[in-house]
């Protein structure tokens, strides 16, 4: 079966980079409305079976459940690399065979990029690659047999995710999508997010914040 994994930090601890510029209230609500697009985007994929959201967090679970999504409860923060592991585990005896993994800070995410990342694995073993913006993150990977690899999100993910594949020479396929590139880290990020438009959450709460017009 082919899955869907949605893995989200706790709100609080989420984009810390945007502290300087957006107070922990207006923070929070931004990466909710993140995560609300990202879920939207993997609940509209035709491609995937089931979608699961591996999160710690009480409200994200509730936005998952309530969306109809599979929610594995991380129970606390331990890292997103850690939750994914967790999650990939927890999915093993469901016939998980093929797991796409989306971060849910690329709110700019359709439902047509995953279900392209579904079209771009290779028949049997595989994992297709969707770098960030500046060619050195992974904001997806997808997997096949789900474990066949661990996930290395964070500084220079995309070359040791490439490096992993490579010595368990696995067929890897890095493929560039515009809007899952798209990472909401610093303000110079938002304001390009904004300028692209979107009807998203995400575009919203940031209109709302008048960073629209930054």
């Amino acid at each position: 079966m082919r899955y869907i994994l949605i893995a989200a930090k706790q709100l609080e601890l989420a984009k810390t980079r945007l502290g300087p510029a957006l107070p922990p209230g207006e923070r929070i609500a931004l990466a909710e409305a993140m995560f609300r697009d990202v879920l939207a985007a993997a609940m509209g994929a035709g491609s995937a079976d089931r979608v699961t959201v591996v999160t710690s967090d009480r409200t994200l679970q509730g936005l998952a459940r309530g969306a109809g999504a599979f929610v594995i409860d991380e129970e606390f923060p331990r890292g997103l690399n850690a939750a994914v592991a967790l999650a990939t585990t927890a999915l093993n005896p469901k016939n998980a065979d093929t797991v796409c993994t989306v971060l849910s800070d690329i709110p700019m995410t359709t439902s047509e990029d995953i279900d392209q990342v579904f079209a771009a694995m290779p028949p049997g073993r595989g994992a297709v690659l969707v770098p960030s913006r500046d060619f050195s993150g992974t904001n997806i990977i997808c997997r096949s047999p789900a474990d066949v690899i661990p996930t290395h999100f964070g500084r220079m993910s995309l070359l040791r995710h490439l490096d992993d594949c490579r010595a368990s020479d696995l067929p890897a396929k890095v493929l560039r999508l515009a809007r899952p590139a798209l990472d909401l880290d610093v303000m110079t990020d938002l304001a390009e997010f904004v300028r692209a438009g979107s009807a998203t959450y995400t575009h919203n709460h940031l209109a709302r914040l008048g960073i629209a017009h930054h």
